[in-house]
């Protein structure tokens, strides 16, 4: 009687099929969630989710969800630590690789950057973008041979590759290369006349070949098509302070902290300007000002003022 009640009642499930049952229905709500969460920008309940999800079912399209969201909310070692988790769960997926390289970028830890871009190079040596995340690695590393070298192979592969166009010519300006890094910004400017990047980096270039009145009218150029370029100001103060113009620097870094109270480099910059121009005072103030913003934004900061015209160096502090 056992058998036919077994028989027509159906099969019996055991308790191990009932718990992998109900651990999979726990894993798809976590999952779906933390995606729910994730859409509405509910990014520490959305962690909480796929976090519990991930230890029901290690799924690499959830930790590829748990990976956004940790670079969504700048959490970048944990990004780091679960990207590479997942380079070694599905090896040839050249994007977790790439997005893996991005990471590393941000970190600053530009030798696991190129170890991921080579990899991705590897997997599909045709990818543009990998080409371009080593080039950005190896100029990391002060490498700037092979930087070039690996952003011509970007852009041999995407001849309109802006961004590696952008970056070859950085790196050709620092080398002194000074026509070819114009090669590059001319081409990005014949795509896009207004391209910000470039018009600074042909300025950059025009001030390194001793053209100054271009050079500013690229400067400010910028200033006038995006008001908030904290770059364009930089270099157009800077260029006036090498010119001795200390009246026009301060006015336009007035303008500047006016735009943008929280511009530390600006603080910075027009402190140096007053300095030069006898005001001392006003001087370590902005000094003081910039270094509270954001001390790591001045870089090499030791209480002194270099790059100075006539190589003068002075003590702002006084103590």
């Amino acid at each position: 009687m056992g058998f036919f009640k077994s028989f027509f009642s159906g099969k019996q499930e055991s308790p191990e099929t009932d718990k992998q049952k109900n651990n999979q229905k726990n894993f798809e709500v976590f999952k779906y969630d933390g995606m729910r969460a994730q859409r509405m920008g509910r990014f520490d309940y959305a962690v909480k989710c796929f976090t519990e999800a991930l230890t029901i079912q290690e799924d690499f399209e959830t930790m590829g969800y748990l990976s956004q969201v940790y670079i969504q909310t700048h959490a970048l070692s944990e990004a780091k630590e679960l990207l590479e988790r997942m380079a070694k769960q599905e090896p040839m997926h050249t994007s977790t690789l790439l997005t893996l390289a991005n990471v590393c970028y941000m970190l600053e830890d530009y030798q696991a950057m190129a170890d991921a871009a080579q990899k991705a190079i590897n997997i599909e040596e045709g990818n543009a973008m990998a080409h371009y995340l080593l080039g950005r690695a190896t100029q990391g590393l002060d490498d700037g041979i092979m930087s070039i070298a690996h952003l011509t192979k970007s852009i041999a592969l995407k001849d309109d590759f802006i961004e590696a166009r952008l970056l070859r010519a950085e790196a050709l300006l620092k080398m002194q290369q000074y026509n070819e890094a114009q090669e590059d910004i001319d081409a990005i400017l014949a795509q896009n006349p207004d391209e910000e990047a470039a018009l600074l980096l042909r300025g950059k270039v025009r001030e390194a070949t001793g053209q100054t009145e271009p050079a500013e009218a690229d400067y400010r150029n910028v200033t006038e098509l995006n008001p908030f370029n904290e770059q364009a100001f930089l270099y157009l103060g800077q260029l006036y302070i090498t010119q001795e113009k200390y009246v026009e620097a301060i006015e336009l870094f007035d303008e500047a902290i006016e735009l943008n109270s929280n511009f530390a480099q600006a603080y910075h910059e027009r402190g140096r300007a007053k300095l030069l121009n006898g005001d001392k005072d006003g001087s370590v103030e902005d000094m003081k000002k910039g270094l509270e913003l954001n001390p790591k934004e001045i870089q090499g900061f030791s209480g002194q003022y270099g790059n100075q015209p006539g190589g003068r160096q002075t003590d702002v502090l006084g103590l």
